[in-house]
């Protein structure tokens, strides 16, 4: 009897384990219309491969994180990815990396990466940080202020920020898992949509004046 209610516990993990791992590629680009014949494709969900007998060790290298970007712009920062689209031997390993320079009072404003969770590492200066979670969790901030070699991670999908909170520039590296991660800006997303929103819609939903609304379309608008 014991051998038998083995054999039953193994047979059903034989019969459920293909269900545990079967699961849809996640995706790596907004979205991907499915096509009936190759012929209607204009684009896949990832890139085509190199034959690996043509691959080279360029094909996995890439120079120049160790340099400050500028960050003269409105947000007083300058994000400085390396993803799949400029190191392409990144394809299908669901990783990235990106280097973030702030200038003194300067943010990576509220945004979201819909396909990664994040990983922060402060290398200089001193980073305010934080995450804020889902509708059925309540909204809830979860913020620490970082200083030099503190980590921090942003799940995948929330909407989180950094600001430059000390009195010099700061700089962080993160990591991401998704080899195109893709951002989604708050601000300039909901405001600056090409073409853009409804403002009585922002009005409604922002408990807003319209002429702010409008004045910040202006702002935001491409």
């Amino acid at each position: 009897m014991k051998n038998l209610s083995v054999l039953a516990v193994l047979s059903l993990l034989a019969l459920t384990l293909p269900l545990t791992i079967a699961s849809d590629p996640s995706p790596l680009q907004d979205f991907c219309v499915g096509v009936n014949t190759p012929a209607d494709g204009v684009f896949v969900n990832g890139k085509f491969c190199k034959d690996p007998k043509l691959a080279t060790a360029d094909d996995f290298f890439f120079s120049g994180l160790q340099n400050a970007r500028p960050v003269a712009n409105a947000v007083g920062s300058n994000v400085t990815a390396v993803n799949v689209n400029n190191l392409p031997g990144l394809n299908t390993l669901g990783i990235s990396l990106v280097r973030i320079d702030y200038g003194v009072n300067g943010q990576n404003p509220p945004h979201t990466h819909p396909r990664a969770t994040e990983i922060l590492l402060v290398a200089e200066g001193t980073l305010l940080v934080g995450f804020v979670t889902s509708n059925g969790d309540g909204n809830r901030l979860f913020s620490k202020t970082l200083n030099v070699g503190d980590v921090f991670v942003f799940p995948e999908g929330l909407i989180h920020f950094q600001a430059n909170i000390g009195k010099s520039p700061a700089v962080a590296f993160a990591a991401l898992s998704s080899q195109n991660p893709g951002v989604v800006g708050i601000a300039n997303t909901v405001f600056g949509s090409n073409p853009a929103i409804d403002p009585k819609v922002l009005v409604k939903a922002f408990q807003l004046d319209p002429k702010v609304v409008l004045d910040l379309q202006n702002k935001f608008k491409k």
